[in-house]
């Protein structure tokens, strides 16, 4: 039985929809202060459909155009949720964007062929090779991403004596 398009989603069942994994999905919480999932006991996330609008908005920026994270917390300062959450939806599309909006600094969009695929500050960029596939970037992508959400979490480990186990 398919879900009324109102109903919340879990993280699950975005993740799915978006085919990123979940941990992305965190990981763009502590990146985008505008994604707000309701949470109930035990931390579950739960997404309204204007969340899950902005997040394929955000995707489709990340993923679709090459944007890094700064780029698309520009748009969302510039241009507002509502915004990408129309893109999201399909309701707008990125050539409506006003001439140089976004896309003050050369680093917000990865070039197909220059020397960024993500960049979340300047210390630590991920070099873009010519001729990778739009999947294998996003896979590097995501593997980033992945990385940056261990570093966060050992981060928060850190002076609590807690180590995690290692598999």
């Amino acid at each position: 039985m398919d879900k009324s398009p109102d109903a919340f989603r879990t993280i699950s069942e975005v993740a799915e929809d978006l085919d990123v994994p979940q941990h992305v999905l965190r990981f763009w919480e502590t990146r985008f202060s505008h994604i707000k999932p309701l949470k109930r006991g035990g931390g579950r996330r739960y997404y309204r459909p204007d969340d899950i609008d902005l997040l394929k908005g955000i995707r489709h920026f990340l993923y679709g155009e090459g944007y890094t994270i700064k780029g698309v917390q520009r748009i969302l300062k510039e241009e507002g949720v509502r915004f990408v959450q129309a893109i999201g939806r399909g309701e707008q599309s990125v050539s409506s964007l006003p001439a140089g909006a976004g896309q003050a600094a050369a680093e917000d969009v990865a070039p197909s062929h220059g020397t960024h695929l993500y960049e979340e500050d300047d210390t630590d960029p991920m070099p873009l090779r010519q001729g990778l596939s739009p999947e294998t970037l996003r896979g590097l992508q995501a593997a980033l991403e992945e990385l940056y959400e261990c570093d966060r979490v050992l981060s928060s480990l850190k002076g609590t004596g807690e180590v995690p186990a290692v598999e």
